[in-house]
């Protein structure tokens, strides 16, 4: 079967989770974060493994439901 919609929603996270860490580094990379360095920070710090943790999840729902 292949992709499930499950699978589709885990990548779509992992795509917005991994957008959010890499908007989060060009705003601490420019110095003056909207949301301010610490939260900014916090958002990195958290997204970076989510993102991992997503896709890892997604992959894995979808060779569970491959025959």
């Amino acid at each position: 079967m292949g992709m499930t919609p499950k699978s589709g929603l885990y990548l779509a996270l992992c795509c917005v989770s991994a957008i959010a860490a890499v908007g989060s580094v060009f705003e601490l990379g420019y110095g003056n974060p909207t949301y301010g360095t610490t939260v900014t920070a916090a958002i990195l710090v958290l997204s970076i493994p989510i993102t991992g943790l997503l896709f890892w999840a997604a992959v894995q729902d979808t060779k569970a439901n491959q025959k």
